[in-house]
């Protein structure tokens, strides 16, 4: 019988205590520089639920996304979120992106910007603040492919924002 007792409290105990559904918070954004097109084009990528929690909670809470009766308004709300959140500055000017679109994609939702008329980067600075409001473990990963060179950041509330230069 103490056998059992101690096979359980050392055995099965800390298993169980690893079964536990751990959620992360990030999105992660894919910045490309097509020279060609003169275009900056980005990809963010955020899990639906955390995005309808915070669009509930902002602006309306019978929200669902990646639902065939999703209201006409969500996208407004999407890109006006977005707008509030992710400020970009090139070559030290405030840059206004277009917002594409969205697709969803199994609990992914995938939102495409694109800034036009950009002839030549020499530095390029993101804040993105991206459902900090909402979770304050959130991360945002931000990857960038400028001028043929790769960096990734990782951002956070306390430094929610990156410079590249390219001088």
């Amino acid at each position: 019988m103490k056998f059992t007792k101690s096979f359980f409290l050392f055995l099965i105990i800390p298993l169980l205590a690893f079964t536990t559904a751990h959620k992360y918070y990030v999105s992660v954004t894919q910045i490309n520089y097509i020279k060609e097109k003169e275009s900056v084009q980005i990809t963010s990528r955020i899990f639906i639920d955390d995005f309808e929690n915070l669009l509930r909670k902002r602006y309306d809470e019978n929200i669902t996304l990646a639902d065939k009766n999703e209201l006409e308004i969500v996208d407004t709300y999407i890109e006006r979120y977005l707008n509030d959140k992710i400020k970009i500055k090139i070559n030290n000017k405030d840059a206004k992106f277009n917002f594409i679109g969205k697709e969803y994609d199994a609990d992914i939702m995938r939102c495409y910007l694109e800034i036009e008329g950009v002839k030549a980067i020499n530095t390029f600075q993101i804040t993105n603040q991206l459902l900090f409001d909402l979770y304050e473990e959130q991360q945002n990963i931000v990857k960038t492919k400028i001028n043929a060179k790769q960096k990734s950041y990782l951002l956070i509330p306390q430094k929610d924002n990156a410079l590249l230069n390219f001088n």
